[in-house]
């Protein structure tokens, strides 16, 4: 399964601890579940729960995180909301492989799908990183035009706020919340299916490829 399905069912699982107990929003993966929202893992073998899944493994448990599902799903999200209208945003905080991972999602399209896009239509990133160090966490966003990351026509209005994300997180949020009212639900984990069926499509039509 893919890291945003083995999520999703911990969530689950985690959604009706907090029942039990008589707790209220202290999960982010319940919060996750709650909403249908994907949470995917750039290395899910890099963490303590790829800790505990390797060790079920040598116990004869079968679970295996698909990697490649997680880059189709992700990619099929960015392509959903082009396609239906609207525009792709990035929104990161700190850097490292979580940063490459959704900035991603569009050279998956372009250049190895051979789909057509342009890149994502919004980037901003809280980062503490310097980009002359040459680290993926400092990588402005003029690097990312240059990987097809980024629609280079939106390149004038990316941000780089160069702060703490302990710092700057709280700060957008509650902007965010005082001047948007709430908005209907996406649930983009229960359309997962629908999403990749229109990736599968486009891709089939771009490269003239069938299922192999």
């Amino acid at each position: 399964m893919s890291s945003g399905e083995f999520h999703y069912l911990v969530g689950k699982y985690v959604n009706q601890r907090e029942k039990l107990l008589r707790l209220h929003n202290k999960s982010l993966l319940a919060a996750a579940y709650r909403h249908g929202v994907p949470i995917y893992t750039s290395s899910p073998g890099d963490s303590s729960i790829g800790m505990n899944v390797a060790a079920k493994a040598l116990a004869g448990n079968r679970l295996k995180i698909d990697v490649s599902a997680d880059v189709n799903e992700t990619a099929s999200i960015v392509l959903d909301a082009k396609r239906s209208g609207g525009k792709s945003a990035v929104f990161i905080c700190g850097g490292g492989s979580p940063k490459n991972f959704i900035l991603q999602t569009e050279p998956q399209l372009q250049e190895v799908l051979g789909i057509a896009e342009k890149g994502h239509d919004y980037f901003l990133q809280i980062t503490d990183a310097r980009p002359d160090t040459g680290g993926l966490s400092g990588a402005t966003p003029s690097e990312a035009v240059s990987w097809g990351k980024v629609d280079p026509d939106k390149l004038p209005g990316t941000v780089v706020c160069y702060c703490d994300s302990t710092i700057a997180m709280p700060l957008i949020t509650a902007y965010a919340i005082s001047i948007r009212k709430p908005r209907n639900l996406r649930r983009l984990y229960e359309r997962r299916k629908q999403l990749l069926s229109r990736l599968q499509t486009e891709f089939y039509a771009a490269t003239g490829k069938k299922n192999e």
